[in-house]
């Protein structure tokens, strides 16, 4: 290149150099200015883009615009799905004795979820793999039409191998049975239990692998829900991927606590609903009528309702579930949840409930298996803890719990953590019950819990050192992408 032609290339450059970056940084203004949210967000990135010319508006278009949402919603998993065929719409129960006191809830609940509260469910909790995995077993080896199973982690080890087994023998009996898992989830054994069930000759399938052209979008876009159906009429769903870690009396190198349900009575049939719309979107499989689903006769005290939640048209939902249950509360909020980094609005709604009388008990593992949430946690505890929320950090074994409590009669069970990988980057699913016994139950296991954990001060979070709370602040501010 002559010397001629080079420094008419740097002219060029000298006048499309700021073409560009005008250009880059009014788009990046544009963009946030319609779609930001908060105004010091929106403010953040403008400024970025005018002030770090094209790595600014390089930056927000990697991390700044959601594409969760906008993929989420080409994905096409809407609930409209009218394909079960059986659906038991049960009334609410105006005599039952909490519902008045819940009336805002179950109004925001239905409204969002277009679902009805379904009266007449039996829901039984299963204590660690130990409880569950037996009886989620024995359901297969008694299974007579249908098997049905999603989980985003199914592992080749001493848990997954069982229920490989279990479900050929079931195969072998005539059995209908279906699989999905999670793609990324499916990773976590060396050896994919996807493989090891299609030699098997199961029909299984993986929820959206990850594609290098959507690898940003589609690495968040994961099935985190849990849902076993048998013969469309016994159901077990809660947060206990099949792992070996959750079965304690094997004594396994990572023991994990959890906590797990078994579930009869109409609202079987929307686990089984959402069960098919993943699959239907997975594989193009319409799972309607028989043996899938069947008509769920009433056969339990509790009052029970499916959501699902993921960042497709049903974004926000849990959010907004959790807001609306913590405004009715009364007299104590009690989570459990191994991953805390809910956003400021949950925060504040946290300490505001506090505020007003509430006792709020938050319980949290003492480390967690993801070293870098022991840190991005700690930021919010000081201001929690000076609003008269408790703190309860456990131990040792990591709990993988995920109940939300509220008072004496309101319990949600699933598959959302607090953190914003639950709440707008995964597929969720979770049941809203109404049931003092039910409550009563679950309140035992919070209580063995706090009677065992460290209960956080406000002398003690101030004690930190000045190194440890900058370290904390630092990854705090990748809570968004944890």
């Amino acid at each position: 290149m002559t010397t001629t032609s080079l420094a008419l290339l740097l002219q060029l450059a000298q006048v499309i150099a700021p073409i560009l970056y005008l250009a880059c940084a009014l788009a990046v203004t544009v963009h946030a200015l319609l779609n930001k949210r908060e105004v010091h967000t929106a403010i953040g990135w403008i400024a970025l883009a005018w002030l770090t010319p094209l790595l600014g508006a390089l930056l927000y278009l990697m991390f700044g615009v959601n594409r969760i949402k906008r993929a989420g919603v080409a994905l096409g998993l809407k609930d409209r799905w009218h394909g079960a065929g059986h659906h038991a719409q049960a009334a609410l129960q105006a005599d039952a004795p909490w519902m008045p006191e819940r009336a805002g809830v179950n109004q925001l609940t239905g409204g969002i979820s277009d679902r009805n509260l379904l009266a007449g469910n039996a829901v039984t909790p299963l204590v660690q793999g130990d409880e569950a995995f037996p009886a989620m077993l024995a359901a297969i080896d008694g299974a007579r039409y249908s098997v049905t199973l999603l989980s985003y982690i199914f592992n080749n080890d001493a848990a997954g191998r069982p229920f490989l087994a279990a479900l050929q023998r079931a195969m072998q009996r005539g059995v209908q049975v279906r699989v999905l898992i999670d793609a990324v989830g499916a990773r976590y054994s060396r050896v994919s239990m996807v493989k090891k069930l299609r030699r098997a000759g199961v029909p299984v399938a993986a929820f959206l692998p990850p594609r290098l052209t959507r690898l940003l979008a589609q690495a968040n876009l994961r099935n985190h829900r849990k849902i076993m159906v048998v013969d469309g009429a016994l159901g077990f769903t809660g947060g206990m991927n099949i792992s070996a870690s959750h079965w304690l009396s094997k004594q396994p190198p990572k023991a994990f606590q959890c906590l797990h349900f078994a579930v009869r009575g109409p609202v079987v049939t929307d686990l089984q609903r959402t069960f098919a719309i993943d699959w239907g979107f997975t594989t193009g499989e319409s799972l309607q009528g028989s043996p899938w689903f069947t008509d769920n006769a009433p056969c339990g005290p509790v009052l029970a309702r499916g959501v699902s939640d993921g960042p497709d048209a049903d974004i926000d939902r849990m959010r907004l579930v959790m807001l609306g249950a913590l405004a009715t509360a009364r007299q104590r909020v009690r989570i459990i949840t191994p991953y805390f980094l809910p956003d400021n609005v949950l925060l504040t709604t946290l300490q505001v409930t506090a505020l007003r009388g509430v006792v709020v008990d938050i319980v949290l593992p003492g480390r967690s298996n993801l070293p870098l949430f022991d840190w991005a946690m700690r930021p919010q505890f000081a201001d929690l803890v000076a609003s008269g929320c408790r703190v309860h950090l456990t131990g040792p074994a990591f709990d993988h719990t995920k109940l939300f409590l509220v008072d004496d009669d309101w319990s949600l069970i699933g598959s959302t953590n607090w953190d914003a990988r639950s709440l707008r980057l995964n597929f969720e699913y979770n049941l809203e019950c109404h049931d003092a016994q039910l409550v009563r139950q679950l309140d035992a296991l919070v209580d063995v819990r706090i009677e065992r954990a460290h209960r956080l001060t406000a002398a003690e979070l101030a004690k930190q050192s000045l190194p440890g709370r900058l370290r904390d602040r630092l990854v705090w501010l990748l809570s968004p992408y944890l």
